[in-house]
């Protein structure tokens, strides 16, 4: 650093030590009723990465580092934009969690995620592209401060996500920008959390707002007093009064979210090194302040291992922007921009704080007639004043406040009220840094708890309440219920409803049903117009027009459109598509007309912006579009377009120079990312540009790489182009797409759909296309669509063995005919048995089948090299072993095996191997081994680390300690068998369903019975038995749904649950084990038998009828 007061930004490469991940599923995975962070966890277009290796590799990643006096931050753009790491220069201490090495665990929506630093999560939580690069640009600002900007389009809805990373001169925070734009032709949803990890000990605190008093967890089904928990949240009970802001108090995996405060800071603090991290945003747009930790008990170890090699544990302390809680999306308007700015900081000395901003952060604690006052400054204010006020005034001093040193103060404040005080921090006598005064004291009711949309829509009362429901159920993208059915029945109790008709044509217009969507948006304006042709809403004009637009209709549309425009809220969004069609007819000078009116309404869209350079350069007024250009490259320091019309404006007026040096900033931005020369073609497209399509286009696909890595998609839209230019290149480019690899080509656009079906007309077989096709319409929930166009390609092309299992799918999900599913699931397998995942998928479907497990463990040992490549089959493979009674055999499996289950997913391993631990023992037992069972109930109780899981605190280990008392009272250690019956017959003594890992396992109240008998206790005994009985006989019947707050259903990835099977088989088992219990051996066996006819893989059923029979054989 030349001098202490600049601001230096630097790209450099680093070498972290990094575990390597595996390569992309090539299956699409549509993963459609996915729960994940408590909305939908689909993550179609996107690959799936479920492999991590173990063997460390030490890797370089191009970092860019921006540093000042009192700073230096480290963001690493190959992995989401993240900032790697945050650290204060004046103490060495580093302010986010700094993991130093790249250890990828199964986290994030498509696999891969990493600890540490702060992640940016947009447009759901753990974003899609995560672990992958985005696009960078480096800026020096005019008043000393430098800014990188990341950014990206997201590929799933479309919309553009970017974060501009600011330092400045002599100031201690890191300013964000957030930028995020719908760049698409529809209303889009999204959240945005910001993500710091902090470093955690037992002397870590979280900071929250002195006014949050109760907090909120994921979609607001659970609410807890804050910071005192007094009721039981995760399971855990906390009546005793527990400070759950400090880490060391949290056992279990805990989200908290804040219900509401005023105040724009949240943080946290370290006492053990007096040091610590605030985060300062606009309360008004950044409401989310959000802790999240693994816990501090084993559970929360075996996570802390599985993310980081030696740098400890960590809380994360997000913050949301437009989001208070996951999931809570927000609305994003056609071509909308929604901008904000968040801080971030270190600070020092002062403690818990209590109030902050950007210039300073105050702390005030009272105790014993004394104030403790602390104040930390963000820059130096020499000579600052400080004062503490109340009856009287009891602290003025004056003070050099600076990043380097904090103030801290002892007052004597003897019979003043803590409410009675003020606290002020002044630069100078007009300029004040900072106040806090104490908040008032009074009875916090708790708020209530969320309630659940109802599963029936006919049980809601009026269509609104029906248009509500379903307009709620697409903004947070839930992923179990669907809106079809509320906007349907509203449709069905008032079919001229004008915002059913319009939020359902727009629910099918998404889904690319074009034709379908008209319909209810004609009623839709029908209804609008009743009483006079002028509607208050032009909504459902626009979306007429879209949907005839999207139809080849575009005089039509270009009425609609018009019409749209008439209400200022849809101006910007309908100008801009009447540009788009004035276009297409080459009428450029309206189309300029037409362009101004929209940016009038939304001077900062980009597309608007794109489409008018282009039409000025058209019109040849050069200097217009270049000042254009660059203005929203001023704008948009990352957009596409704007470079390219730079470029093409260089090239025409012959400056090769400039052209040159533009051509390779292009090249470089857009990377060898298809996507991103897909969006910029298909701008160009929709307005007619079709020739600056091909040439963005054929920029990828000229570039010196194998043709078959080139996506088969970029060949299709060169295809369609040219076709369109009615050149006769369409066809080789056609032929090309067909041939192309199909490995990743996931088509989800809208505009894909017109493509693929003018590519499957153009060419007399066009099995690959109509696969994509499938894909599409699968992924739009457009299943029979799907269908047709997956059984067109595989009579075109039988031989590829994506497009079989894919039809499995859609047979058993969506036409329920298992038969079908089997037949293609088992050809697409025949065709590729080197795909560890359709093994996997055929296995599962066998197992739903109810398959003899015998025979699956047959197919199992014929496949050893594809066990070993998943852990999924490698765990079902042992559950099998296990099964089989060769416990050994699944105890040293369990043990060669380093293991990485998803979150959410836990339990799997950890249930394997724990009853393989106690059928060992049972068997020892029953040889009257008794120091041997012994050794295996105690291994069993505890978690090796190779499995990647750790214990939750307050496991229901019943059948564990029931058979330590049996072992031990059978050597004659009554004190040590009677302790362990004691610890048996504990724990939760109601039954419930069993759907997470964190669930009470259905058995352990029957050994809770099990161990009072051993205790004598026949009567408390009798109760548990008889529990377990009602329980089944009240719930047998039971119409099951998946439940609507859940937050991760990792069990639900491939073929539908059938849950009111499901719940028979939890009720039966349930009723057998309960007359199991009561030596009721016939009815146990008739209960077990009929559970196991239902399902003959379940562990538990097959367990308790070989207990039943060694019964009945004595």
């Amino acid at each position: 650093m030349q001098k202490d007061c600049n601001v230096e930004i630097r790209e450099e490469w680093v070498e972290i030590p990094t575990y390597p991940v595996g390569k992309p599923d090539k299956n699409p995975m549509f993963l459609e009723k996915r729960v994940y962070q408590g909305s939908s966890g689909k993550v179609y277009p996107y690959p799936v990465i479920d492999k991590i290796y173990d063997e460390i590799t030490t890797k370089r990643y191009k970092a860019v580092f921006l540093e000042n006096r009192y700073l230096q931050i480290m963001v690493l753009p190959e992995l989401g934009g993240r900032i790697q790491r945050a650290l204060d220069k004046t103490n060495g201490y580093d302010f986010v969690y700094y993991n130093r090495v790249i250890k990828p665990a199964l986290v994030g929506l498509a696999g891969p995620w990493i600890s540490g630093g702060i992640e940016f999560n947009w447009p759901q939580h753990h974003r899609p592209n995560t672990f992958g690069p985005v696009e960078y640009e480096i800026r020096e600002n005019d008043d000393g401060s430098k800014t990188l900007w990341v950014s990206e389009i997201d590929r799933m809805y479309g919309t553009k996500g970017m974060a501009g990373f600011t330092l400045y001169p002599g100031k201690a925070f890191l300013e964000i920008t957030g930028q995020l734009y719908n760049r698409t032709n529809q209303p889009q949803t999204f959240l945005w959390w910001a993500n710091p990890a902090v470093a955690v000990n037992e002397h870590t605190q979280s900071v929250f707002p002195p006014d949050v008093h109760a907090v909120f967890d994921h979609g607001k089904r659970d609410v807890s007093k804050f910071p005192i928990a007094t009721g039981v949240y995760y399971k855990m009970d906390y009546s005793a009064g527990v400070d759950i802001s400090w880490y060391k108090n949290i056992p279990v995996p805990t989200s908290y979210m804040a219900q509401h405060s005023d105040y724009d800071f949240i943080g946290g603090y370290d006492h053990s090194v007096k040091a610590g991290i605030l985060h300062v945003a606009n309360h008004h747009i950044s409401p989310g302040k959000k802790q999240w930790t693994w816990g501090c008990g084993d559970f929360g170890k075996a996570w802390d291992r599985n993310l980081t090699d030696g740098d400890g544990p960590y809380v994360e302390l997000m913050t949301g922007v437009f989001t208070d809680n996951q999931p809570d999306f927000s609305w994003l308007q056609p071509n909308e921009e929604k901008t904000f700015t968040q801080y971030f900081m270190p600070y020092k000395e002062i403690g818990v704080v209590k109030n902050a901003n950007t210039r300073a952060a105050v702390s005030l604690e009272l105790k014993d007639g004394k104030a403790l006052v602390g104040v930390y400054a963000t820059a130096c204010y020499p000579a600052a004043l400080i004062e503490l006020s109340g009856e009287k005034l009891y602290l003025s001093c004056r003070a050099d406040l600076s990043p380097a040193k904090a103030f801290t103060a002892m007052v004597d404040i003897a019979g003043e009220t803590e409410q009675g005080l003020q606290l002020r921090v002044m630069a100078d006598e007009h300029t004040e840094l900072i106040a806090y005064r104490p908040e008032q004291e009074g009875l916090q009711p708790p708020p209530a708890a969320a309630r659940a949309i109802p599963a029936n829509p006919r049980s809601l009362p009026t269509t609104e309440a029906l248009y509500l429901a379903g307009l709620h159920l697409e903004q947070y993208r839930h992923a179990t219920y669907e809106p079809d059915r509320y906007y349907l029945e509203g449709l069905r109790r008032d079919q001229e409803d004008l915002r059913l008709n319009n939020a359902y044509g727009a629910l099918l217009l998404r889904r690319g049903q074009f034709a379908a969507s008209e319909k209810y948006f004609r009623a839709a304006v029908k209804t609008a117009t009743r009483h006079n042709p002028n509607p208050y809403d032009g909504e459902p004009y626009y979306h007429l027009g879209l949907a005839l637009r999207y139809q080849g209709k575009l005089k039509e549309a270009y009425a609609a459109f018009y019409k749209s425009v008439w209400n200022a809220a849809w101006q910007d969004a309908g100008y801009y598509a009447l540009a788009q069609l004035d276009c297409i007819n080459r009428d450029y000078e309206t189309a300029l007309a037409h362009l101004e009116r929209s940016l009038v309404r939304n001077y900062h869209s980009c597309r608007a912006r794109l489409l008018k350079t282009a039409v000025l350069r058209t019109l040849n007024r050069r200097e217009a579009a270049e000042k254009l250009a660059r203005e929203t490259i001023e704008l948009d320091p990352l957009d596409f377009g704007a470079y390219y019309e730079s470029y093409l404006l260089a090239g025409a007026s012959g400056d090769e120079t400039k052209a040159a040096a533009l051509d390779g900033k292009l090249t470089a931005m857009l990377g060898d990312r298809e996507h991103n020369y897909l969006t910029l073609a298909a701008d160009y497209a929709a307005a007619g540009f079709l020739t600056e399509a091909v040439q963005v286009l054929e920029r990828l696909a000229g570039q010196e790489r194998d043709e078959h890595e080139i996506s088969p998609m970029v060949y299709y839209y060169l295809g369609y182009y040219y076709e369109q230019l009615q050149s006769p290149q369409a066809a080789d480019y056609y032929k090309l797409a067909e041939n192309a690899s199909p490995d990743y080509c996931f088509p989800n656009r809208l505009e894909d759909i017109d493509v693929l079906q003018a590519a499957g007309k153009a060419l007399p077989a066009a099995a690959r296309a109509a696969y994509y096709l499938g894909n599409l319409w699968y992924d739009k929930k457009q299943p029979e669509r799907a269908i047709a166009c997956w059984e067109e390609s595989a009579a075109s092309e039988p031989s590829f063995a994506t497009v079989h299992r894919n039809l499995a799918l859609a047979y058993y999900n969506k036409r329920h005919d298992a038969a079908r599913a089997q037949a293609a699931l088992e050809t697409a397998f025949s065709l590729n048995p080197a795909d560890a995942r359709v093994f996997l998928e055929l296995d599962q479907l066998y197992k739903k089948l109810n398959r003899p497990w015998k025979e699956r463990l047959a197919l199992y040992r014929e496949h050893q090299d594809l066990i070993q490549q998943r852990d999924d089959l490698y765990i079902e493979y042992v559950t099998l072993i296990n099964l089989s009674g060769d416990f050994e055999k699944a105890r040293h499996l369990l043990a060669a095996r380093q293991f990485h289950p998803w979150e959410g997913g836990e339990g799997k391993v950890t249930r394997q191997y724990v009853y393989a631990q106690v059928e060992i023992a049972k068997n020892n037992i029953g040889r009257q081994e008794f120091a041997e069972a012994v050794k295996h109930l105690e291994q069993a109780l505890v978690y090796t680390e190779n499995l990647g899981e750790g214990k939750l605190a307050g496991a229901q280990e019943n059948d564990i300690y029931y058979y330590l008392g049996s072992a031990y009272r059978a050597m004659g250690l009554d004190g040590k068998a009677e302790a362990c019956y004691q610890q048996a017959s504990g724990g939760l003594e109601e039954p419930a369903s069993a759907m997470f890992y964190n669930d009470q396992p259905p058995e352990t109240i029957f050994y809770q019975g099990l161990a009072l008998l051993a205790l004598g206790n026949d009567k408390q005994a009798q109760s548990r038995f008889n529990k377990l009985i009602n329980y089944g006989e009240a719930h047998l019947y039971d119409e099951v749904a998946i439940d609507y707050f859940a937050v991760s259903l990792p069990d639900f990835l491939i073929f539908d649950e059938d849950l009111n099977k499901k719940n028979q088989v939890h009720c039966r088992y349930l009723l057998g084990l309960g007359y199991l219990g009561l030596g009721q051996a016939v009815l146990a066996k008739e209960q077990l038998t009929m559970a196991q006819s239902l399902e003959v893989s379940h562990q538990g059923v097959h367990t308790h009828l070989k207990m039943l029979a060694a019964l009945l054989a004595k």
